[in-house]
């Protein structure tokens, strides 16, 4: 009766789907980090740090797993392929309706008598597991009516609770060895068959987390993408004619202005720390320089001859990492 109830109180407060399983299932997912690791030895650092999500303590017995869609969403036009869509569609963002309808839900597990913790758990197996969903050849987890643009809530509880059956497949039954437009699509060659990825060479990867500045080589297979990549996804034909873009996110057409490639390059760092990196957060408080590079290889990769002023001026940039970029892309483009 109390899983009945979660699942209802779920899709109540706008979930689309909600499924429980035991704490112990991802043998198959730690053999496929294995996998990985052994096809993509050069990201083993990458993948290393899965291995303890897939490994709950044993007072943890159940995973509680939620999907939201976010395709009703309309992207500014200047952000489209500048910024991943999930990124400007973020449901963790504090002052949204879906953040709050997820503290409600943590209120309403809580009150049930369940201790929770949220993450630690790999959430899109977790959703694939629970049967709400299955994945693609990309890797990402697809609903039916959504497609892949659905956002994945996890818990991990303290009580046995009654569990999904086991699904079928985990798999999509359109991702067979006739469709591989996902593989062909992705710039960098990160997707591979049988559902693999080298993460190392993903571009949202690449772009968020750098050692060092991108190398000539990989520069100009990331396009415009600045945040994220959507490549992928939007060459699936499974999420053809899946964004509706019925409604406008809360307060993303403010953030608009930020996030050309001028306004990047021209931010200080109070602007970044106060504005930006709160609500794009995965480059770190110390990331401007890595937004920047991003912005300059954009502006360059986007072959626009307004762009060729800006991109000299920054030959000369304080930066070593950013002169850098623009000293390469003065070569690229000729000027």
């Amino acid at each position: 009766m109390k899983a009945q109830k979660i699942k209802d109180k779920a899709l109540q407060l706008g979930y689309s789907a909600c499924g429980i399983i035991p704490a112990d299932s991802f043998k198959e997912y730690l053999q496929c980090l294995d996998k990985r690791i052994e096809t993509f030895p050069e990201s083993k650092e990458l993948y290393n740090r899965f291995y303890v999500d897939a490994k709950p303590p044993e007072n943890w017995k159940s995973i509680i797993v939620c999907t939201r869609r976010f395709n009703e969403y309309a992207a500014p036009g200047n952000l489209k392929e500048l910024i991943g869509k999930v990124y400007l569609f973020d449901s963790r963002v504090s002052y949204t309706n879906e953040n709050r309808a997820k503290q409600e839900f943590e209120t309403f597990l809580k009150m049930l008598g369940l201790s929770i913790q949220e993450g630690y758990v790999p959430a899109r197996w977790a959703a694939a597991k629970a049967g709400v969903g299955k994945f693609g050849r990309n890797n990402f987890v697809y609903d039916p009516e959504h497609g892949s643009y659905i956002w994945i809530d996890a818990w991990i509880v303290d009580k046995v609770l009654d569990y999904e059956p086991k699904p079928e497949s985990m798999y999509l039954s359109e991702c067979n060895d006739k469709c591989h437009k996902c593989i062909d699509a992705c710039p960098t060659k990160a997707l591979s068959g049988e559902f693999s990825m080298n993460m190392g060479k993903c571009i949202t990867r690449i772009q968020f987390s750098p050692k060092d500045v991108q190398n000539n080589e990989i520069r100009p297979l990331l396009g415009q993408w600045v945040y994220g990549c959507d490549v992928c996804q939007d060459a699936c034909p499974v999420n053809k004619d899946k964004f509706t873009e019925a409604e406008d996110f809360p307060l993303l057409m403010e953030f608009e202005e930020f996030l050309s490639f001028e306004s990047i390059l021209g931010m200080d760092n109070d602007t970044y720390l106060g504005i930006v990196n709160p609500r794009f957060w995965y480059s770190g408080e110390g990331g401007l320089w890595m937004w920047k590079c991003n912005a300059l290889r954009g502006m360059v990769n986007s072959g626009d001859s307004k762009y060729h002023q800006t991109i000299k001026q920054h030959c000369g940039d304080p930066d070593e990492r950013i002169r850098e970029v623009a000293v390469w892309g003065c070569d690229k483009l000729g000027i």
